[in-house]
């Protein structure tokens, strides 16, 4: 009981001051252009979202049995480089399925974009290196973690690092359905929407198990990794708070009446949503559209991610 106490006033603290944050940066980024919603016709705009999509297969499959879509469906790829660093990691029966099956679920929403009137773009080069995520780590926590971050370590440290991926989709097709012009359009993201979410939902649900268990061999418990991976997200994206940890205080849970935040939402319990340029600040890791680098070295594919780039 002490031990949930403590872990809940430590993510009542760290969330406050995000909190408070939050206030100021939405106050100076109201009407701020690099929050505003892009122009972009409906397959830019899905096209787009490929490389989330891409990111997600990669990283969910080659977790769960080591290999990735140039073994299961290497047309889907449509000539895009392999991915950089991932492997299979070390999870428990019950995750190492569940993961298998959402990676399975990624092969399946590439392949509904890619055969539709869409039409696909070749995969990105894609870093999901032990590298890459211990800086993700680092960045979210504030200081080296020692040892690195390894994703694949165990299931803890994979379910944190898929932590990292999905809600950015999620986010970002909430902020994609309303400006869809086609029917058929809407129709295709609202049901990638709902599997995504599904995917969110029941990894925060496997980390809202463990909150309070510490991450070895670091001293910090999945709740607060999820809060400063959270707040990482917001800083990245600049505008405003539109993440948060499994763990909050009563004035950010739902109705004001818990502090489990299974389900990351705004005031009304609606999901917030995302821009392409926030996520790519986010994916980027550099907090601009405009510079590549993390998860996509080289930039992200499509008309939407290329046109930020500076030889556009």
């Amino acid at each position: 009981m002490a031990r949930r106490t403590t872990a809940f006033f430590t993510a009542l603290i760290f969330l406050v001051s995000v909190l408070k944050l939050s206030l100021v940066v939405m106050a100076s980024t109201a009407g701020d252009p690099n929050c505003r919603p892009i122009i972009a016709s409906d397959t830019d705009r899905i096209q787009f979202a490929l490389n989330l999509e891409f990111l997600e297969a990669e990283f969910f499959l080659n977790g769960a049995i080591g290999s990735g879509l140039d073994s299961i469906a290497p047309s889907l790829a449509r000539g895009g480089p392999p991915p950089i660093g991932a492997r299979k990691a070390n999870l428990d029966p019950l995750v190492a399925r569940i993961i298998e099956e959402f990676g399975y679920q990624e092969v399946g929403h590439l392949r509904a974009i890619i055969t539709s009137r869409i039409g696909g773009i070749p995969r990105p080069q894609l870093n999901l290196s032990v590298q890459n995520f211990a800086k993700v780590f680092d960045d979210a926590v504030g200081f080296k973690l020692i040892p690195p971050f390894d994703p694949y370590a165990d299931t803890i440290r994979y379910l944190l690092a898929s932590y990292v991926i999905p809600y950015v989709g999620l986010v970002g097709y909430v902020g994609t359905i309303p400006s869809l012009v086609r029917e058929t359009s809407r129709s295709l993201v609202a049901s990638l929407l709902g599997v995504e979410a599904g995917q969110d939902a029941v990894i925060r649900t496997l980390l809202y198990e463990r909150a309070n268990q510490t991450v070895r061999p670091y001293n910090l418990t999945v709740a607060e990794f999820t809060n400063r991976i959270s707040g990482l997200r917001n800083r990245l994206a600049a505008c405003g708070i539109k993440d948060e940890g499994i763990l909050v205080p009563l004035s950010l849970g739902a109705e004001n009446r818990t502090n489990s935040n299974i389900l990351s939402a705004d005031p009304n319990s609606l999901s917030y949503a995302r821009t392409p340029p926030e996520i790519l600040r986010i994916v980027y890791g550099s907090g601009s559209e405009r510079k590549p680098g993390g998860f996509f070295p080289n930039g992200g594919g499509g008309d939407i991610a290329r046109r930020f780039l500076p030889n556009a």
